[in-house]
This record gives C-alpha cells, sequence and structure tokens, in this order.
C-alpha cells in the first residue's frame, strides 16, 4: 500500500510517522531547501561571538539583511540570516493578496523551521466546532509529545492547556521570568479576579536527554537555529524517516497539480528543479503541504479537471498584537544571555465564551540584538547604547493572539495567470475585542511591576503569525470542498488533507502541536 505526501513540514512529518508505523509505503516530495550546518554547535552566543571569524556576517546578514531599522511600518523583529531558506521565493508559487501578508515555505521541515517551539493543546471547547472531540485527539497529542519531546507542567493554565501527558520537567526560568513568575504567585487571587492566569510555557525543547537528543544546554542561540537539536522541528523527523525501509523522500520536486479520473485521483505532476516535468501514478494522495500550496495544488487540479477552479472561503489566522514592557525592578541589572531565548510563561485571559479566551506569550529580552523601545528613543548613538545597556535585563514584549473564525469574505481562488489570490476581512469586531484584551493586559503587567509605553503597542499585519487553517473544513455534513473528519475529500475519494486547511476553528493558540497531533490521527485512518 502506498501513500504520496505533499510537503515536508509538521503536519507531513507526522503524517508520514504514522502512516509508516502501519506498514504504508510512504513518498513525500517536496520543494526541500535545506538548512545550513550549525556553526561551533557546543560555542555559547558570547563565545560565538568571539569565535567567528566574522561574527557580523553570521548574525546580521552580508548585506545587514537581518537588520530590522526602526519604522512604523515595519515589524519589531526579523529573521535571522541563516533562516534565509525558511522563507526564500519560489518563483513557481505567485501569490496577491488583500488585506493579508501571506508567508510560505519550501524548506525541508517548512514554517515550523522558524518556529519558537510554543505547543499548545486545544481544549474540549476549543474543539466543539469539529466533528471530532478532545478524546479522539488526546492520544495523539500524547504520541507527539513522546516522539519531539515537550517540557511543561500542568498549573493554573490547566484549564486553557489541559494535560495530555508525556511532559518533561520545564527548562529553567531566566532570571526575568523568574521574578515575574514570582511576583504573580504572590499575587494570584488578584489575578484571577481580572480572568487572568499565568503558567509555564510548554515547549518543544527538551529539558532531559530525549531520543538521541541532548537537553537544552542554555547556549543563548535560539533565533539562530538549535545547534544541538534540543529544540524540535519536523526536519529532524524527516532526517530520522530517512533512514527507515518503506520511506522515500523527493526533494527538489515543486508539485503543481494531480489528474483524475471519474472522482479519483490517477497521478501527480511535479516540476524538478532542473525544469523537467514528471508523474508519479498515485493510490492514494495526501495534500499536507501547508493551507496555501495544498489550497493551490488543489484548486489547480480542479481547474483542469473541470475547466474552472472554486473559491475556496473560510481562511483563518491569528491576529497578533506585540505589547512591549518595561520590567522597573529590573533596571541596571545584569542581562542573562545564557537561557533559552524564547517565552518561558503564558498569561491567558478567560471570556464568557471559553473559544474566545486571549493567549499572551511573556518573552523576556535576553541575545535578540535589540529591542522595539530601544529603536525609537530620541537619542544619539552612544546615548541610545546606554540606556540599552542598563535597562536590558527589564524589557521584555508579550505577544498576544486572539482567536479566528471562518467567514465567508475569507477567499482563496486562483488568478488567471495561475497566481493564487488570498482575500482577508477582519471581523467587524475585532478592535473591540483587540482593545479589550490589550487594556486588561496593561493592568495584568502593572500588577507585576512592569510598565507598558504609550503608543509602542504593534498589530501585526494578518498573515504574519502564519497559522493558516479552515479553507477545507472536516465536517460531518457532506458537502463538497470539505472533508470527512478523518481528512477524505468529499470531491476526490483517494485525497485526503492533513494540514490545517480541515480546521473549522482557530483558537488563539500557535497551531503547530494541533497541527501534527491531527495529522497523526488521519494517518491512522487511512485505508
Amino acid at each position: 500500500m502506498r501513500l504520496h505526501v505533499v510537503g515536508a513540514g509538521a503536519s507531513a512529518a507526522h503524517f508520514a510517522l504514522t502512516a509508516l508505523e502501519r506498514g504504508f509505503e510512504v513518498v513525500v516530495l517536496d520543494v526541500g531547501r535545506t538548512r545550513p550546518p550549525a556553526v561551533s554547535p557546543t560555542a555559547s552566543f558570547g563565545e560565538l561571538k568571539s569565535e567567528l571569524d566574522d561574527p557580523v556576517e553570521y548574525f546580521l546578514g552580508e548585506h545587514f539583511e537581518g537588520v530590522v531599522l526602526p519604522s512604523d511600518e515595519t515589524e519589531y523583529y526579523g529573521f535571522p540570516p541563516n533562516k534565509a531558506h525558511v522563507f526564500a521565493a519560489e518563483e513557481r508559487f505567485r501569490l496577491a493578496s488583500e488585506g493579508f501578508e501571506p508567508l510560505a515555505s519550501f524548506a525541508k521541515g517548512g514554517l515550523a523551521e522558524a518556529w519558537t517551539g510554543g505547543v499548545y493543546p486545544f481544549t474540549e471547547a476549543e474543539l466543539v466546532d469539529w466533528p471530532i472531540g478532545w478524546d479522539e485527539l488526546r492520544p495523539h497529542y500524547e504520541d507527539v509529545a513522546r516522539r519531539i519531546g515537550i517540557s511543561g507542567r500542568a498549573d493554573d493554565l490547566a484549564e486553557h492547556l489541559p494535560d495530555h501527558g508525556g511532559l518533561m520537567e520545564p527548562l529553567r526560568l531566566d532570571d526575568h521570568s523568574s521574578s515575574l513568575f514570582s511576583t504573580y504567585e504572590k499575587k494570584r487571587e488578584r489575578f484571577h479576579a481580572l480572568g487572568c492566569r499565568m503558567g509555564r510555557a510548554r515547549s518543544a525543547t527538551l529539558s532531559a536527554d530525549h531520543a538521541g537528543r541532548p537537553a537544552c544546554s542554555e547556549l543563548g542561540r535560539c533565533l539562530w537555529t538549535c545547534p544541538t537539536n534540543s529544540l524540535y522541528t519536523p526536519w529532524l523527523t524527516f532526517e530520522e524517516l530517512e533512514g527507515r525501509e518503506g520511506f522515500t523522500y523527493l526533494p527538489g520536486r515543486y508539485v503543481d497539480h494531480f489528474e483524475t479520473d471519474g472522482g479519483r485521483v490517477v497521478r501527480l505532476v511535479a516540476s524538478r528543479d532542473d525544469g523537467e516535468q514528471e508523474t508519479h501514478d498515485v493510490e492514494r494522495l495526501v495534500l499536507a503541504a501547508g493551507t496555501l500550496s495544498s489550497a493551490r495544488v488543489f484548486l489547480e487540479s480542479v481547474r483542469r479537471e473541470r475547466g474552472e477552479a472554486p473559491r475556496l472561503s473560510g481562511l483563518m489566522d491569528n491576529r497578533q498584537v506585540l505589547q512591549p514592557f518595561v520590567n522597573l525592578r529590573r533596571l541596571c541589572r545584569p542581562w542573562e544571555a545564557d537561557a533559552f531565548q524564547y517565552h518561558q510563561l503564558v498569561m491567558t485571559l478567560a471570556a464568557d465564551d471559553p473559544r474566545a479566551s486571549v493567549h499572551g506569550l511573556v518573552t523576556t529580552l535576553k541575545t535578540a540584538l535589540i529591542h522595539p523601545i530601544v529603536q525609537s528613543l530620541p537619542l544619539d548613538l552612544k546615548s541610545a547604547l546606554f540606556v540599552f545597556k542598563n535597562a536590558h535585563a527589564a524589557l521584555g514584549l508579550l505577544n498576544v493572539n486572539l482567536h479566528d473564525t471562518r467567514r465567508a469574505e475569507n477567499t482563496l481562488e486562483l488568478g488567471p495567470s495561475g497566481e493564487l489570490r488570498v482575500r482577508y476581512v477582519p471581523p467587524a469586531d475585532e478592535p473591540t475585542r483587540i482593545g479589550a484584551a490589550l487594556r486588561r493586559y496593561r493592568r495584568a503587567l502593572r500588577m507585576l511591576g512592569c510598565f507598558v509605553p504609550p503608543g509602542m503597542t504593534h498589530m501585526r499585519p494578518m498573515g504574519a503569525s502564519v497559522h493558516y487553517a479552515g479553507t477545507v473544513p472536516m465536517t460531518d455534513e457532506a458537502r463538497p470542498l470539505t472533508t470527512t473528519r478523518d481528512g477524505r475529500s468529499r470531491d476526490f475519494e483517494n485525497l485526503w488533507f492533513a494540514d490545517g486547511s480541515t480546521f473549522p476553528f482557530l483558537p488563539a493558540k500557535n497551531l503547530t502541536f494541533t497541527l501534527m497531533a491531527n495529522a497523526s490521527r488521519i494517518a491512522a485512518t487511512v485505508s
């Protein structure tokens, strides 16, 4: 029994692994851009700056492409040069967008090659719009947790982050995060009265050796790709799979479309990087290339079969708002470079409808090269660096995530030249929801002894979170352009969707953990 899988991101990795364990022969087609090798993998952030022949090129890029200059129009942070392969443009994948700034990846490992490792299971309430419930998804959360290694614990966030088993002890808190958490514990009742909970982040980063990978050694290099692979990315799963019998990975292939006969997929058509075209006879086809790329393959295939492509509606993404803060108690203190760099704490806000709870990720500044508060100081360079040095240990950022729902006005369709057209219209109540959440978070941060500078909160454009979902939803109601609860297309009987395309609702959380668990669940049902 053979399965062809399109894509090599988080969904594809765990679909392929489960299918292989069930005895399927698995063939994965992917463009497959690869990451550069780790530089001096045992050196810390500080050691790397002194050991490299040209640390400026490594950290900032040959042409300073890693520098993000202060501007009201740009993001606060960019990606370092050694992650350029993750978002490198693919000329064969053409996009046009309205109200949305889409990102796509053709890297081996997909968009999760640039993630921060946050793994947050959906709750029963957040699955109410799905045709499956927590009991059906939980064992697959547990399987993925055992595969990749997740640090965290059940704490005050249990209502928002249900316990799925397989957790390691949390990572060590850096000094700033520890200070914030200690203050929260002393004022817990006041926070709970605000409907706010704080707890330890759940991270796909090892706090103990696991499956041949070492525990986090706190080198301070997370942003530049973990050199020891303590922080999981799907690239690791594909490296493991390539050594197994029955698995074939075909990089350098851009899948253009599939061909059909009588409601079944019979052939997959891909162009190679050398410009040649090749075909693959298909028994079962799985689209797991991410919501945008899977949609393009599907739409192009339908257009070739029927002469006209449909419009896919219901595109979702998490709105993210960045709220910088200063912990006044930590001004003029030394900052800590040798620690896990991404968020170690989470602050949630409860809502009357539990599906509308808000998810905030607390990141304290460590080896990130600058901070938005300092970028905008009206000072000369020498004075600004002096302020930065004395404020470094006090700076942090709250990344506020809001939920999204499927709406007819948010669409994907093919343009006349074959480009994928993306259109997104925010919900009418979004400004009200954002304003209410930020006011509550400001109160919570004040209770932690932190100051939120006015005018510095940054609303990221839709598309920036890269949590795309919802265009071919799972549903128990049989209708075109949907899938069954097991991800099987209702348009082609031997086609499955195994990525975010199938999500009927998007909570205010990173979706990668659920992508992996749901893909594994779907793979367990394929026959």
